[in-house]
């Protein structure tokens, strides 16, 4: 996502008080614990209500949900200085409500006591690595390039799977995918404090690219819990 805070003018942003950064960093993450609520809410409603099978029996329903999650990343990302905190509060969870429809199909796939058990590794790791993140003085930036590359990389392997059948080579991109993920957070993470420190004193903005964080550490816990699952998921027969 290309939401960068050096293209935010701030000769015309009024300075105000704001909350201390741990309270800030506490609010992000909370915030990323309600999209992921909201996520599973809706995925496993619509499984036992059975309305899966109805969602799912529209034509082409797939492309239109993958359509609608990448669009609303990308207006987030691109329109969150022109947006109210609350569009961006809304737009955040309306894509947490996508992305559960779309999770709600895993309960086909998967065993529930797995997904669980994997849901229960990936917050032991994310939660290490947000840790790591937060507390490191080094600078983690330089990562960027390395995981832009990683994630276009996994992006264009799912791609090219839809095609051909790379079914052999899916446990070793799995094994890439969790790596990825895994310095995604720290990453993350980091660039919590940076925004903080760049908007600091400018409220509005400063809600804003809380959510903003809080809708990229979202995707970070949603691709490693996908990554884990695809490598350790007990599958159904």
């Amino acid at each position: 996502m290309s939401f960068d805070p050096n293209e935010f003018d701030r000769s015309y942003a009024p300075a105000g008080q704001v909350e201390s950064l741990g309270q800030y960093t506490a609010k992000t993450f909370l915030w990323m614990c309600l999209g992921l609520l909201v996520t599973f809410a809706v995925s496993i409603s619509l499984y036992s209500s059975g309305m899966v099978y109805v969602i799912f029996g529209m034509p082409n329903i797939q492309f239109v949900l993958l359509i609608a999650e990448v669009l609303l990343v990308i207006v987030l990302s691109a329109c969150l200085r022109n947006m109210s905190v609350l569009v961006a509060r809304a737009m955040f969870l309306t894509y947490a409500v996508v992305n559960g429809v779309v999770f709600s199909t895993l309960f086909f796939a998967y065993y529930l006591e797995s997904m669980v058990l994997i849901f229960g590794m990936t917050a032991l790791y994310f939660g290490a690595l947000a840790a790591y993140g937060y507390l490191t003085k080094t600078d983690l930036s330089r990562l960027r390039p390395i995981l832009l590359f990683g994630a276009v990389f996994l992006l264009l392997f799912w791609v090219l799977s839809m095609f051909i059948n790379l079914t052999a080579l899916e446990q070793i991109v799995s094994l890439i995918g969790m790596g990825i993920f895994m310095a995604f957070t720290a990453y993350d993470t980091q660039k919590i404090k940076a925004f903080y420190n760049y908007y600091s004193g400018y409220p509005d903005m400063l809600e804003k690219a809380s959510i903003f964080s809080a809708l990229e550490l979202y995707l970070d816990f949603v691709n490693l819990f996908l990554y884990l699952l695809r490598f350790l998921g007990n599958k159904k027969r």
